[in-house]
């Protein structure tokens, strides 16, 4: 199976890490049921045993950029990693946030489409991306769950559409929060309160508002009642169902 993404250019570099890369115990891996890895039986996993690394990154370390060679490809395993784009102009367009589970550096062609760097402290599973196109062609379910993730990409992707559109910045904000808590409830955590990893910065250039305006929506937003802002970066929807009626525009 061919691994895709769309060709860009940039200057080639090496993926930078923290400390060396480790072999990840594939079978005491907590997060297993959210990964690739997940279609596998357990006497299957020792072929990937053999193949993956586990990479750890500190807050703000890249994993990768945008028009580096696509030699490797990656599966969250804690933390959480942002995606973005760089413009002609030079802004930047966040594309999407990552976090257990999901998996990053699906590429058609040699080089990586896209830049990821961490948000907050983040282990990785790490597969040369030849040798895991070979254990796709040998083990079909892998290659099934690997298009049901990709799939998950799309309909995520799509979501950021709708929030790009006509929606205001309350309602982008709301929307936010409530995705957050979705996504979380999906791996198998509490949805509320929300973790809200990533900076005011980071929000809106996916939200495509500026930083100033995402603060003062969640000041309006707390002061309304709808949520309250908690230590550790937490959100607590104090008000789910007005939250949820604001990010339909009612």
């Amino acid at each position: 199976m061919a691994i895709f993404d769309v060709k860009t250019t940039g200057q080639v570099r090496e993926p930078i890490a923290r400390g060396a890369p480790l072999r990840a115990p594939c079978g005491a891996c907590t997060v297993r049921h959210l990964t690739l890895c997940a279609a596998l039986e357990p006497h299957e996993l020792a072929e990937i045993s053999a193949i993956v690394s586990s990479v750890e990154l500190a807050r703000g370390d890249p994993l990768f950029d945008e028009g580096e060679p696509a030699q490797h490809l990656f599966n969250v395993t804690s933390g959480a990693v942002k995606v973005y784009k760089l413009l002609a102009d030079g802004r930047r367009q966040m594309t999407g946030f990552l976090f257990p589970g999901d998996f990053l550096g699906l590429a058609n062609e040699e080089t990586y489409a896209y830049s990821a760097e961490a948000v907050t402290h983040t282990v990785l599973c790490r597969f040369p991306r030849r040798k895991l196109e070979r254990l796709l062609e040998r083990y079909p379910k892998m290659e099934h769950r690997l298009l049901g993730m990709v799939s998950h990409e799309l309909a995520v992707a799509q979501e950021q559409m709708l929030l790009l559109g006509r929606k205001t910045a309350r309602e982008k904000i709301a929307s936010f929060l409530l995705m957050l808590s979705r996504r979380s409830v999906q791996r198998g955590q509490n949805g509320n309160p929300v973790v809200v990893p990533m900076s005011r910065n980071d929000i809106g250039d996916y939200l495509g508002l500026t930083t100033e305006t995402v603060s003062r929506t969640f000041t309006q937003l707390k002061q309304g009642g709808s949520i309250s802002l908690l230590p550790g970066g937490k959100v607590e929807m104090a008000d789910r169902a007005r939250l949820e009626d604001i990010a339909e525009g009612l």
